[in-house]
């Protein structure tokens, strides 16, 4: 639909809206790629911080997706990584209107870092409906893939967690369930 960077009418129309946030680089545009089976619809890169801006996709004429910039390490000075920062927390905890979901991406390889559990808490604290997907299920070494899903359900408190692949699109179907529930 668009990209925005501030207030906007879209935000306010009624579609009810799923945010995908996670740190630069843990692979939302092409989950949500994968997801909808439209290799192209949101940008993709392997250079940490493309994404600038809000960007919004209708889906099934029914919902919004809305693809944040990644927090963290993003390739960029650091007043750019602030002003992502703060746009990133002036959507999820705008009060004005509330993401029907917000899906905390986390890098299943890596786990969840310092920055996604605090994101974690700050949703919690606004009362956002969170689910959290582990990403590049593929990457992980199957010796080690059980500790590393217990460890992210461990700190992810009892929110749902869906081990994702967008290059195998494993958890699309869980995925689906709880996004649109």
């Amino acid at each position: 639909m668009k990209g925005i960077t501030g207030e906007d009418n879209i935000l306010t129309d009624g579609v009810p809206q799923i945010a995908f946030v996670g740190r630069s680089n843990v692979g939302k545009s092409s989950l949500i790629n994968s997801f909808t089976g439209i290799k192209t619809l949101a940008r993709t890169s392997s250079f940490p911080g493309r994404t600038q801006e809000l960007n919004i996709f209708l889906i099934n004429n029914k919902y919004y997706f809305v693809d944040l910039p990644g927090y963290g390490f993003a390739k960029t000075s650091k007043e750019g990584r602030e002003k992502l920062g703060a746009m990133i927390e002036w959507y999820l905890f705008n009060e004005s209107y509330t993401p029907h979901k917000v899906v905390l991406i986390v890098d299943a390889n890596i786990g969840m870092t310092d920055n996604d559990v605090d994101m974690l808490r700050d949703l919690e604290a606004h009362n956002r409906d969170v689910i959290v997907v582990a990403n590049k299920i593929d990457k992980v070494k199957k010796s080690v893939y059980k500790k590393q899903l217990d460890l992210i359900q461990y700190l992810a408190k009892g929110h749902l967690v869906i081990p994702y692949s967008s290059t195998d699109k494993i958890g699309a179907g869980p995925l689906g369930n709880a996004l649109f529930a």
